[in-house]
């Protein structure tokens, strides 16, 4: 690409400006950049001109006067002092009621003239071409004061007319990169926006965890708008806490704002989003939570049918647009809250439907033991207590035998609470592993229950993670205890192996089944307690029919 003349250079020649026209025409038809084409016009012009100063004037949409006014040649100081920019009176008037080319030896004799505002340099020579794009006036290319002469002359009006011609040409490949630019970004954006809605949608199908749900949506909402910063504020009683933060932010961990007095709060209370350019507008400093420094914000409630949960904060823009945010990423985000309000009320529902599970299981499983120590141990107490009576009235003789009695009565109650603090916590379990603990557990039952028990155990005498053993033998402890009161089974295979990265517990009998209404249900055969063990270490339970009959019980939990 030539080098224009220096404006303190010599003017070049005619068959020389030709040539440097023709070879600015090529590198300004490759300038994407609108400003910083615009600003190579205004020196080539000068240059090619040996004109003083230079000025280029887009036109407003209505093309009655300009509405910007981009100028080269006065210094700082006569910039400031003139004031107030054109606006497209007087002879700059006349180019744009009259789209023609124009040379004036002195610009203050022209009928149109204005003169000039105080503190403008003085000026004469004048030299005027519209650019034109499509057919349509965009705006007007101006030059006054010839630097080494009284005035322009031909050769600079045929310049000045095919460098406004490039200039239209450039400028309208320019404005066609930058719609194109504007497409591609806004077409980037809302296939983010589906993106973002397809991963939220699937995790309501897939994940119900509120923890994991809160990192997914911050996250997918700051890629979304291309924040330095996000935070979900979820509603705490009176207050907005941060659930949730992605980006540069370090809030402290009790950081909350009050709904009431709070930017944040009346955002939740209108259920209208807001855009703000300047954070310092805002009731509470941002610098508050650990984000210093930010300058604008995003702030968008998160409603689920008519309630709010919280809103999601999004702080300074890092793409293209600069900091602060575009109508078009308040619109993406408000649609991202509509999915991910609907996310976070489903994760909160299934919590608090596990903590009632959870609670109900537990509720079922003291009145057991309530049952068990009552019919069993309470009664053999009580049957204890006669016995003791009846040896302190019976005659001395008898004494002995009714002592030995006693005694052995004793034993067995001894040996019934054994049992229930082995089904509270066997020792096994915690002193030997989650093998021996089944194999004494079977045997147990074997005994008691009279069945004929297979067992196939394929740890090796392995340890797992005590996270893994206890869920796994409370699952086992439940469902042959399901068999030997509920299935009217004579045999029970159990198996334990690892596979697959998974540790896989099952429990067959050749019994009559279960009710299958029952088993799809949330309450009998402890089905409750069983299935909330699996979930809280991320494993399944299935209970149904065996292969010849009776009914088969796995649970599988994750090993890693």
């Amino acid at each position: 690409m030539p080098t224009p003349t220096s404006s303190g250079g010599p003017e070049p020649s005619h068959p020389d400006k030709l040539r440097q026209l023709l070879e600015i025409g090529r590198s300004l038809t490759a300038e994407l950049d609108l400003d910083v084409l615009l600003a190579r016009v205004l020196e080539t012009a000068r240059d090619i001109c040996g004109a003083r100063y230079a000025a280029l004037g887009v036109l407003d949409t209505e093309r009655t006067g300009l509405a910007q006014f981009h100028t080269i040649g006065e210094d700082r100081a006569v910039h400031d002092a003139i004031g107030h920019l054109p606006r497209g009176r007087g002879i700059l008037g006349l180019l744009i009621d009259q789209p023609v080319p124009i040379r004036l030896q002195d610009v203050s004799q022209h009928p149109r003239s204005y003169g000039f505002p105080p503190g403008h340099p003085p000026m004469r020579g004048f030299l005027g071409a519209p650019i034109v794009i499509r057919g349509e006036a965009w705006g007007n290319l101006y030059l006054t004061e010839k630097r080494d002469a009284d005035d322009f002359d031909d050769d600079d009006l045929d310049a000045i007319v095919v460098l406004a011609q490039w200039a239209a040409i450039a400028i309208d490949n320019a404005r066609l990169f930058k719609s194109t630019e504007e497409r591609r970004v806004g077409l980037e954006r809302a296939v983010r926006g589906m993106e973002a809605a397809r991963d939220i949608a699937l995790a309501l199908g897939g994940e119900t965890d509120l923890g994991r749900i809160l990192e997914l949506i911050v996250k997918r909402a700051r890629a979304l708008v291309e924040a330095d910063a996000l935070l979900i504020w979820l509603v705490d009683g009176d207050v907005l806490r941060i659930a949730a933060h992605a980006g540069n932010p370090t809030p402290p961990p009790d950081a909350a704002v009050p709904l009431e007095g709070s930017t944040s709060g009346e955002t939740l209370r209108t259920g209208r989003s807001l855009r703000i350019d300047d954070v310092s507008v805002l009731a509470i400093a941002p610098d508050r939570f650990g984000l210093g420094g930010v300058r604008s914000a995003l702030i968008v409630p998160l409603v689920f049918r008519g309630r709010g949960l919280g809103v999601l904060a999004a702080f300074d823009h890092i793409g293209t647009s600069g900091v602060a945010f575009s109508p078009d990423e308040e619109r993406a985000l408000e649609s991202f809250a509509a999915s991910a309000a609907t996310a976070v009320a489903t994760a909160r529902s299934v919590e608090a439907q596990r903590l009632r599970d959870s609670i109900a299981a537990a509720e079922a499983e003291r009145k057991r033991w309530a049952r068990d120590l009552h019919d069993e141990t309470l009664q053999g107490l009580g049957g204890l207590k006669l016995a003791l009576s009846a040896a302190l009235r019976a005659d001395p003789a008898d004494a002995p035998e009714r002592i030995t009695f006693a005694i052995g009565e004793v034993e067995r109650q001894i040996a019934a609470l054994r049992g229930i603090i082995a089904d509270l916590r066997p020792p096994a379990l915690d002193e030997l592993g989650l093998e021996p603990a089944l194999r004494s557990l079977v045997e147990r039952q074997a005994t008691v229950h009279g069945l004929e028990v297979h067992v196939c155990l394929e740890l090796g005498g392995r340890r797992l993670d005590p996270e893994l053993e206890t869920p796994a033998y409370r699952v086992a402890q439940e469902g042959l205890t399901n068999v030997a009161k509920h299935a009217g089974a004579t045999r029970v295979d159990v198996g334990l192996r690892v596979t697959g990265g998974a540790v896989e517990l099952t429990i067959t009998d050749d019994g009559h089944g279960l009710d299958p209404e029952r088993v799809r249900g949330t309450s009998g055969y402890g089905l409750v307690g069983m299935r909330e063990r699996a979930e809280l270490r991320g494993g399944d339970l299935a209970i149904g029919p065996g292969e010849h009959g009776g009914t088969t019980l796995v649970l599988t939990l994750p090993a890693t």
